[in-house]
């Protein structure tokens, strides 16, 4: 009888060690790259990466090996990242401050989503209702990735027009770009039957599920702004000091306003912002926006790894220099162009629009609604191809933007008479007096 133990340990220890690893990195990585000209993402695709090219790894993480366990991940990461997104904005909501996010959203958005299709349907040769489902995967700036770019936690004066307005099209796209989305399933589907369609898309997709996302969104939103800071003083849910509410009403939102077949996107981040709006200044929004961060952020960082390791595993494969051409287009031609398109007459300067005409980041929604439509259309032959634009797109936002978001942004903010490093160091000096009592009271 061998006494000794296996030499292989347990895959059940070795998932416990990596997660051990994962959440130290989610606490560490964001201060250590703070001043470097890297990001977070870039990290995780070079670890995942490498973790998948060990020959003793054999899981293949292809996105169209696992197409619900894909839309559904990808699905999680992006409402977590919108109840954030909504809970840090501090700019009251209105139709004349919001502005900039109204031209992203109305000009921007569509110009990309129009370009992208004619681009797919005339360059890449897609099917028009693929290339469609192309477009308004690609077209949206991504709520988790373009964290680097938004504005800071609650509160911390970090909401300049560049940020709110990357931060404020983030949230509100992810909701406006689903009609199209939708028209390309619709459009796929009656393709061959000749049904009309439009009546249909513009009542039901556009009109109910935007209407209803945004009423159930608004309704959710002040329900847990009572509950949290309203109700009598003993039993309110602030008392609690604890910021899973926030993840509560992020599933609470988007179960009920996907029930009622509304969009769920659109509906989390109104329930985030009525949410924040029902006290502004209490500091429990700061407890509930670190919470829903750092969970967007272990997430995200799992969700980026595995895209590393589907790399290594293929995933473009498919790739052709004329789709290698495309997603050049889209990065450095599209997004920006339209983006200048929509700004046009703002009150934004020359600098400040270059800026949020560049980072129109793509990221895990395009993901998930690349998932989502195909998961929802017939079997399309040429998905591997789909699969492989959209990642190298993704990867190519990811290093473009993950390298030059630090010396923009610090630069951005030195020509606007603000010092980069100041709310690191009031950051820095508030631990050392918190540190500091704690030892006089020891």
């Amino acid at each position: 009888m061998n006494l000794l133990p296996a030499l292989a340990p347990d895959p059940y220890i070795l998932i416990l060690l990596g997660a051990g690893f994962l959440i130290a990195l989610v606490a560490w990585l964001p201060l250590a790259l703070k001043r470097l000209p890297l990001s977070l993402p870039i990290v995780c695709i070079a670890l995942g990466m490498a973790i998948f090219s060990l020959p003793q790894v054999t899981l293949s993480p292809l996105p169209m090996a696992y197409p619900e366990v894909t839309e559904r991940f990808s699905e999680f990461v992006v409402i977590i990242a919108l109840m954030g997104a909504g809970l840090k904005i501090d700019r009251v909501f209105g139709f004349r401050s919001w502005s900039v996010a109204w031209r992203l959203i109305a000009i921007t958005m569509p110009l990309s989503i129009l370009a992208i299709t004619a681009l797919g349907g005339w360059w890449i040769g897609l099917s028009w209702a693929t290339a469609l489902l192309l477009g308004a995967a690609l077209a949206p700036t991504d709520p988790v990735l373009a964290a680097d770019v938004q504005v800071g936690p609650p509160q911390s004066g970090q909401e300049d027009e560049v940020r709110f307005g990357l931060t404020s099209e983030a949230g509100l796209n992810d909701g406006f770009a689903f009609p199209f989305v939708h028209l390309a399933i619709l459009l796929s589907a009656v393709a061959a039957t000749g049904e009309p369609w439009l009546a249909h898309w513009l009542s039901y997709n556009v009109v109910w599920e935007i209407g209803a996302g945004v009423a159930g969104g608004y309704l959710v939103g002040r329900a847990f702004g009572w509950l949290t800071f309203h109700v009598p003083a003993k039993t309110k849910l602030a008392k609690t000091g604890d910021g899973l509410i926030a993840v509560s009403a992020t599933f609470v939102s988007y179960g009920l306003t996907e029930i009622v077949h509304s969009y769920g996107f659109l509906a989390v981040f109104v329930t985030a912002l009525t949410f924040r709006h029902a006290h502004r200044d209490h500091d429990f929004q700061l407890d509930m926006h670190q919470l829903t961060e750092q969970i967007e952020r272990i997430a995200m960082m799992v969700l980026l790894i595995l895209l590393g390791g589907s790399i290594v595993e293929g995933l473009l494969a498919s790739l052709t220099w004329t789709d290698v051409a495309a997603v050049a287009a889209i990065l450095l031609v599209i997004r920006p162009v339209s983006g200048l398109i929509g700004l046009i007459g703002h009150r934004t300067n020359l600098r400040e629009r270059l800026i949020l005409a560049f980072f129109g980041i793509r990221g895990v929604g395009s993901i998930y609604y690349l998932a989502y439509g195909l998961n929802h259309m017939k079997a399309d032959p040429g998905a591997d191809r789909l699969w492989a634009v959209v990642g190298l797109t993704i990867l190519l936002s990811i290093l473009m933007h993950g390298l030059t978001v630090t010396p923009i942004m610090r630069r951005l903010d030195r020509s606007q008479g603000r010092d980069p490093d100041e709310h690191e160091a009031g950051k820095a000096e508030r631990q050392e007096q918190e540190d500091e009592g704690v030892g006089a009271r020891g």
